[in-house]
């Protein structure tokens, strides 16, 4: 009996029609700078006019969406992780005054679905024209063994740039500096392993249940994409002076924001400063989680928290209400040992 790549788990025929499925759709991605199109063994992206900089810096972070893809897997609904990966991405690089550039996509899988590889695509893309950056490439896995039957991981790396006087360090926040919160608009990406077994294990609830906290089901609550905070944010660092930037992703705003605090000061948070969003508030209840557990795990509401001096509260709030996020002052800067307080 001859043995083939296909009898071992492997459809070359199934990679070749996905990337069929999402050439055109990736391509409308490009902008002018893109040199190289898809299939190129690397993507080539000219950067001859970062001589507009004074000294330009690249930016580069790379993540995944977490177990948040079993949820997306039990409710038969792939696109939104798509958009999860990039817009994360966009947060991370965002706390350093970066804009994106470019995005580079990894998604592997036991057995290769064009479908969902278009779905999951698809959602890059929209994420990625919302935010003018370019998805220059991506690499597709089947791994049958490694990964369980119907199962995917998706990662993504993105290269941005910021100018060098401009990079945000958390070096100039002192005492007295203010914390402003954007609302989150659900887990994002994050505490997801938590919620899984707070409704699907401990509680043995599934995708479809309905909790009368929540609007829709529990699927399409817990699948709501990452929130993109660059599109918003990313005018006021032209405008004002940005001291602190922490985006809220997994260690919660305990472990967070203490990345951008200087070492002898501390962020002192009022609770209940903000909307805790009522999945976070059924999930403590449903799992008897302490407080500081929620806090360490989840956003609890807040996505990305800014700091800022006190006599640029109100310019600031009023800009990033008018495009449409939610802002809440919920802390200030004290003398501390490098932490987060709440009070």
């Amino acid at each position: 009996m001859s043995i083939d790549y296909k009898s071992s788990g492997v459809n070359i025929d199934a990679g070749n029609e996905a990337v069929s499925r999402i050439k055109d759709k990736v391509k409308s991605t490009f902008d002018k700078n893109v040199v190289t199109g898809l299939g190129t063994f690397g993507a080539m992206y000219n950067a001859s006019w970062l001589k507009d900089f004074k000294e330009p810096i690249l930016v580069q972070s790379i993540d995944g969406v977490g177990t948040k893809l079993k949820v997306a897997q039990m409710s038969g609904n792939l696109k939104g992780v798509g958009e999860d990966i990039v817009n994360h991405c966009c947060g991370d690089i965002l706390c350093q005054g970066a804009r994106g550039l470019t995005f580079l996509d990894y998604i592997a899988s036991d057995k290769l679905n064009p479908q969902e590889i278009e779905d999951m695509v698809s959602g890059m893309v929209k994420a990625c024209a919302s935010s003018g950056i370019s998805l220059v490439g991506g690499e597709t896995a089947e791994m049958p063994g490694v990964y369980l039957k119907g199962e995917h991981d998706i990662a993504g790396v993105i290269m941005g740039v910021v100018e060098k006087d401009k990079i945000i360090t958390g070096d100039k926040i002192k005492e007295g500096d203010v914390a402003l919160g954007l609302a989150s608009v659900g887990l994002h990406t994050n505490g997801f392993s938590l919620a899984r077994k707070i409704f699907f294990e401990s509680g043995e609830y599934n995708t479809e249940s309905k909790f009368e906290e929540l609007t829709g089901t529990l699927g399409e609550e817990l699948l709501i994409p990452h929130h993109n905070y660059a599109p918003s944010v990313l005018p006021i660092l032209e405008k004002y002076e940005i001291k602190g930037i922490a985006h809220i992703t997994g260690g919660g705003l305990i472990e967070n924001v203490p990345r951008v605090l200087p070492k002898d000061l501390s962020l002192e948070i009022k609770k209940d400063s903000w909307d805790v969003l009522p999945i976070f508030k059924l999930m403590q209840k449903l799992g008897q989680v302490s407080d500081e557990e929620m806090h360490r795990v989840f956003n609890m509401g807040i996505g990305l928290v800014m700091i800022i001096s006190q006599d640029q509260i109100e310019n600031i709030k009023k800009e990033l209400e008018k495009v449409g996020e939610k802002v809440y002052q919920i802390g200030k800067i004290v003398k501390g040992n490098h932490d987060v307080k709440f009070i």
